[in-house]
This record gives structure tokens, C-alpha cells and sequence, in this order.
């Protein structure tokens, strides 16, 4: 039998932002009993992924290895670490673990795709530990920008890890538990074999601040502000909406939820009794009945969402409920990268109605981040002292810098991105393996892979436009007539002022009137011929090859 080995191996969210999946195994190499943390998703853009709905994490290589799975652990409750659960379940099978507020949000992810809620089940904090196959797991209170996060204590017989999960450190978070720096020390007193740690804000030099300096600045806000204010921010910031929330009611501002995620995350916080304090909340069509200047909107849509109701809004009505001049909306919250379109987008149409908006440019007066910057992060590796720095949840830049400044603090680390399965056994962990990964995209109601090729026909349509030529042959195989073509997405004239489906028509009928007997009867050659001399004509009028579609109908 061959020696076990501990072995980490990420799957999504090292090498970029979102869609987290981490593998941790222990025994036998390719016989490891397997743990999963986080089953995240990542969002589509109109420019990559036009007309996806969501993007998920390519499990193929976990899910061919299902009977090995022990568990599923989920770190807290935001979408790129619990987002893919009720989507991934069914290939993967195993029980899923989390505290009681994520435990909450799985529950309902589970039920909206079938499965029975008693597939999740709630564990209590550290020292609380559950029992898997060959792993001993702990969950470690941690503050971030939800409540109840929480890094993980992985124990085996390979040794200690410690995954952060995403954190900051907070001693006054608002809601959740503030940083305990003495647990966190004591976890590493007995010697780690791996810190696996949040990596988002290696770049940010400053020290952290934390979400209690938010909430007075927000409060005087509100109290100048004329007339309505909306507010968005991430609707699973519950902290933060309980912060503005709170601040609306001391400036004398009644609240109104907007959207169905900050509902939802209200709801799921107060069942579970972390928000007991959440001042009372008026349904939208009380709105109308109020004085503007002592009305709060807490809306969904920090990032520019097309169909949340910030772009309602800005749209010019949501619920019955418009803004208008001398209104405004304050966004508390910083713009993911590769955001910036859809909320910039929203803001000049705000603009357009009059609206003034407040963004977080004026110096993080109305925004704190959750996530650690490089003091925390030095903070943290100090207090652990692991044998292995590994980053993970960052690009490629973020794992690279991450490791940079750990070994300069004289920890060896390991860069390793999706795919890569590195061995963490004996005292030089090392890269053993690359294991395909990818992503999944969730399109309508089914899923597809990423090179499936759906997406990419997309893309080429809305590139390059389309073309459908239709011919009929009849029962000697002879052509009925000329072919005829359809447009879409295309000019309707070309270079000569002639219709472009004309000029398509003449030239088609032209090949078929010299094409051979031989052409005629092969529907594969005909069909590639047609093909090419669409796009062909298509180029030289309008300068452009569309994609053509080319249905070749014989009557028996």
C-alpha cells in the first residue's frame, strides 16, 4: 500500500476572484479520502458571457472521484463561496456542513433546486470540531463582511491546515464576532503545516479599517441629504445594512427594503438570531405616504445588475416608487473590477433624472472593506507561524505577491492556481499534478461547458451577425427554384446600395446554376459550398462573415 499524503488542490478562486472550490485530501495518492470547502459562483458579463446566468466551477474531476468525498464545508455565506451548492449537489453527494447563518442560506439554495434541507447540517464554532473519514474539522469565528464567518481547522494525520477563508481583522465588525486574536495564536502554538489565506488586498499597504467608523459618517450623511436617499450595497453585507439601517432611523429616516436578496438576507439573519436590532421597515407602497426627506431606500444592485432594483430605479420606477430631482443615492460599496460599465452606466442615468449620486471615491468614508489588507495579512502569518504559506482567493498577481512577501517574512510559500494539486507531505511541499479545470456555465435552465462551444457561437452572432440559406431539392435533385436568405443582426444594403439579401441570392443562384450532378446530390458539400460563398459575398459587400446556417430540404 502506498504512503498517504496530505494534498490541497484548488478547483476555482486561486488565480481569481470568485467561484471558490478548494480540494484537501488525505491517504494513498489517487486514493485520498477528500474533503470540499466552498462551492462558489462567479457572474457573466455581456462581453465574455453574453445571455449566461451564472458561472460555476468546473467539478469534473471531483465529481468522477464522488465515492471519496467526505464532506462539504462552506466557509460563510456570500455566492462565490456557497452560490453553487444547490447547482453542484447532485454530482457531488456528500453532506454539507456550515454555521448556522451559511447553514441557513444552503438550506434555501438546496430547496430551490429539490433537496431535502437535512443535506446541510449546523456546526457550532471552534472548539466544536466534526469528524470525516480522516479529517478533523473545526469552524474558527473570523470577521468579514457577513455574519458568522469563519476559517477552518483541518487536523489529519499529514498534519494541521488552517484556510482562512475570506477575512479581515475587526475588533468591532458591528455584527459578527470580532477578531480574536489570542485563538487565532493558540491554533498555531502546536505548528501548522499550511496557512491557506485570503490574498485580495495584498496590494493595499494601509491599515484596514474597521465597519464601525462607517456608521457615524453614513448617519451624517443622511441628515444633510435633501429629500429621498436609496443606499445600495451587498445585500449579504448584513452588517453594513444594519449599519445604514441604523443610521436612517437616528437621522429620522423610515426604511424600505428594495430587492429580493436583501430580504432574503434579513430574513435568514434575524431567524437565526444574529440581527435583533434591525429597525422596523415599511413596505414600498407606504413610500408615497411619507415626507421624501424622511425616506431610506436599502437596495440591491451595488455592481451595476441589470435587473436589480438600483437599474430599476435608475430605469426611472421600481415598486411604484421613483427619485427625482434633489434626491440621492449613495453607493456603499466599492465596484468589483470589471463592474465599472454597469455602474457607471447607472449612475448617469441617475444623473439624467436629476439624482445626485455618492460613491466612495471621496475617500472610504462610506465603505470598509472585508477583506484583509497587507498588515492584517502580516498580522495573521505572524500569529500562526505555518510551516507553508499558500494563497489562494486572488489573481494571479495577488497569490504571486502573497508568496513574495511571506518568504521575505521567511516563510516558504507555494503559488499554486486552479488545477494544480500540490503534495503537503514531509517538509517541502511541492506541485504533483495539473488537473484540468475550467468553468461551468449555467445557461437558462441547463448547464454547459465552457468549451462547448454555446458561447462562443454566441459571441461570433452578435460579432459578425447571421445568415440562413434555404433551398428545397426535388425528387430528380434538381434545385426548386433559387435558394433564399435571411438576415439578422446585419446591414440591410451593401457597398453597391443593393439589399444585401439580393446580392446573397444572385450569387448563390449562380453557383447552383454551374454546380455538377455530383454536388447536387451531397448534402455535406453542397452545404459547406453555400456556406462559403454567403460569407464570401457577405465580405465583399459589407465586410463582414457572418455566421451562416444553411438547411437543405430534399422531397422524397
Amino acid at each position: 500500500m502506498s504512503k498517504a499524503r496530505l494534498m490541497y488542490l484548488p478547483l476555482g478562486g486561486a488565480g481569481e476572484i470568485g467561484m471558490n472550490c478548494y480540494v484537501y485530501g488525505y491517504g494513498p495518492a489517487d486514493a485520498e479520502r477528500l474533503i470540499v470547502v466552498d462551492l462558489g459562483v462567479t457572474f457573466p458579463d455581456m462581453d465574455g458571457t453574453p445571455g449566461v446566468d451564472l458561472i460555476l466551477p468546473d467539478i469534473s474531476w471531483l465529481a468522477a472521484r464522488k465515492s471519496q468525498i467526505e464532506a462539504i464545508f462552506i466557509t460563510h455565506g456570500h455566492e462565490d463561496h456557497v452560490g453553487a451548492v444547490g447547482h453542484l449537489y447532485e454530482r457531488l453527494g456528500a453532506p454539507i456542513y456550515a454555521r448556522a447563518f451559511t447553514a441557513n442560506l444552503a438550506r434555501r439554495k438546496m430547496s430551490e433546486h429539490g433537496f431535502s434541507d437535512k443535506t446541510v447540517k449546523t456546526v457550532g464554532k471552534w472548539p466544536e470540531t466534526v469528524k470525516v473519514g480522516p479529517f478533523e474539522v473545526g469552524f474558527v469565528p473570523i470577521s468579514h463582511s457577513i455574519p458568522e464567518s469563519s476559517g477552518l481547522v483541518i487536523d489529519s494525520k499529514g498534519g494541521r491546515i488552517i484556510h482562512t477563508g475570506d477575512f479581515k481583522i475587526d475588533v468591532e465588525p458591528g455584527i459578527g464576532e470580532p477578531f480574536d486574536y489570542d485563538l487565532w495564536a493558540s491554533l498555531g502554538k502546536d505548528g501548522v503545516k499550511a496557512l491557506v489565506c485570503d490574498s485580495t488586498n495584498v496590494f493595499s499597504r494601509e491599515e484596514g479599517r474597521s465597519e464601525s467608523t462607517v456608521g457615524p459618517e453614513i448617519e451624517k450623511f443622511l441628515i444633510n441629504a435633501k429629500g429621498m436617499v436609496a443606499a445600495t450595497t451587498f445585500a449579504s453585507n448584513v452588517s453594513r445594512v444594519r449599519t445604514i439601517a441604523l443610521a436612517a432611523e437616528r437621522a429620522g429616516r423610515s426604511v424600505c427594503l428594495l430587492g429580493r436578496s436583501m430580504r432574503r438576507m434579513v430574513e435568514a439573519a434575524t431567524e437565526v438570531g444574529i440581527l435583533n436590532d434591525f429597525p422596523h421597515v415599511i413596505p414600498p407602497e407606504e413610500v408615497g405616504n411619507l415626507p421624501r426627506e424622511n425616506v431610506l431606500l436599502l437596495v440591491t444592485g451595488s455592481q451595476g445588475e441589470r435587473r436589480a432594483a438600483s437599474a430599476q430605479l435608475a430605469n426611472g420606477k421600481y415598486m411604484g416608487i421613483t427619485m427625482r430631482e434633489g434626491d440621492t443615492f449613495l453607493f456603499s460599496s466599492k465596484t468589483i473590477p470589471g463592474n465599472e460599465k454597469g455602474v457607471i452606466h447607472i449612475m448617469n442615468q441617475f444623473s439624467e433624472l436629476g439624482v445626485d449620486v455618492v460613491d466612495d471615491s471621496s475617500g472610504g468614508m462610506y465603505h470598509v472593506s472585508g477583506h484583509a489588507n497587507r498588515p492584517d495579512l502580516d498580522t495573521m502569518r505572524d500569529l500562526i507561524k505555518p510551516q507553508t504559506l499558500i494563497p489562494m482567493h486572488g489573481e494571479h498577481r495577488h497569490l504571486r505577491e502573497h508568496v513574495n512577501i511571506g518568504e521575505a517574512a521567511g516563510v516558504q510559500g507555494v503559488l499554486a492556481v486552479n488545477g494544480m494539486m500540490v503534495d503537503l507531505s514531509g517538509n517541502k511541499p511541492k506541485v504533483v499534478e495539473h488537473i484540468e479545470t475550467g468553468r461551468m456555465y449555467l445557461d437558462g435552465s441547463v448547464k454547459v461547458g465552457q468549451f462547448d462551444g454555446v458561447v462562443r457561437d454566441r459571441i461570433r452572432m452578435a460579432l459578425n451577425g447571421h445568415v440562413i440559406v434555404t433551398l428545397i431539392i426535388d425528387e430528380n435533385g434538381d434545385p426548386m427554384g433559387d435558394p433564399w436568405c435571411e438576415i439578422m443582426g446585419l446591414p440591410k444594403q451593401g457597398r453597391n446600395n443593393a439589399p444585401l439579401v439580393d446580392v446573397l441570392e444572385e450569387d448563390l443562384s449562380q453557383f447552383l446554376g454551374r454546380a455538377n450532378d455530383r454536388t447536387l446530390a451531397d448534402d455535406e458539400k453542397l452545404e459547406k459550398e453555400l456556406r462559403t460563398i454567403a460569407r464570401k459575398t457577405a465580405y465583399s459587400e459589407i465586410g463582414k462573415k457572418p455566421e451562416v446556417t444553411v438547411v437543405i430540404s430534399r422531397l422524397a
